[in-house]
């Protein structure tokens, strides 16, 4: 029987509609400061913003199992029945949104809607396999992430205009431990295709997607919101991989409307 890790951690504010936001790869959940603050709104009542490091992540304890994203798919629901909710809208921003299409396709029941930023519903290519697994293999053998560093990871998920949040960035790929980040690129490389799992959801979608993601292409937004009958896509200009990040105003009005489609019903 799955269970949590012996230490979760997670941020937690507001009292509205329960809202699961899920970190990029390899950061952890104090990325989402400027959500945690600003979507509760001004009484606090509009979401209740729920922000878990991932396996391995923050302060959330790796554990012993196999790579698999089912498994945090998996924690999540666990995580959700430790907190008394039923159903959430769950958002994922890169590898979050892998998490979160794994946890809308082993628990739909539990899905009130889909936040899908800066991520694909497509499965890996062989080359994206490969990089995977050398990066795995590489801070495996050296026991170290100054690979992440030395090639730049933290500038890579920006975009142009926003070189100011780099340190930032820079300082979580630092402090993610290099067994967890083995453990995630694999897991992400095992992850299967999910656009048939988004072409059967019945709940509202949000996509959300940079204009300049050198990472994550436009196009993949734009798949995952003709696939799903009721997806909303926003394009943010000038903004790379991290839109939560570079661009807060933006990404905070596309959940918002969400929000408010969910409430609707």
């Amino acid at each position: 029987m799955t269970q949590l890790p012996s230490a979760v951690s997670v941020r937690e504010s507001g009292t509205g509609t329960p809202l699961v936001l899920l970190h990029a790869f390899p950061l952890n959940a104090s990325m989402w400061s400027a959500q945690l603050d600003a979507l509760p709104g001004m009484t606090g009542d509009e979401a209740r913003v729920i922000a878990p490091d991932q396996r391995g992540f923050g302060g959330t304890e790796l554990g012993a199992d196999e790579p698999s994203l089912d498994l945090v798919a998996d924690d999540l629901a666990l995580l959700l029945d430790a907190a008394g909710v039923d159903r959430a809208v769950v958002g994922g921003l890169s590898m979050g949104g892998y998490v979160a299409l794994a946890f809308a396709r082993r628990h739909p029941d539990r899905l009130a809607g889909l936040l899908l930023a800066n991520t694909r519903a497509t499965a890996d290519t062989d080359a994206a396999r490969a990089n995977r697994e050398r990066i795995a293999a590489a801070v495996t053998a050296r026991e170290s992430v100054q690979l992440l560093l030395d090639e730049e990871v933290a500038a890579g998920q920006l975009g142009p205009d926003s070189r100011h949040l780099v340190e930032r960035v820079q300082a979580m790929v630092a402090d993610a431990p290099p067994a967890a980040v083995a453990w995630a690129q694999r897991a992400m490389a095992a992850r299967p295709d999910s656009l048939d799992t988004l072409a059967g959801l019945r709940v509202p979608v949000a996509v959300v997607a940079g204009a300049e993601d050198a990472l994550v292409a436009p196009a993949e937004a734009e798949l995952m919101a003709r696939t799903h009958p009721d997806a909303e896509l926003t394009v943010i200009p000038g903004v790379g991989h991290l839109s939560a990040l570079e661009a807060p105003g933006a990404f905070d009005a596309a959940v918002r409307r969400l929000l408010a489609r969910v409430a609707a019903g």
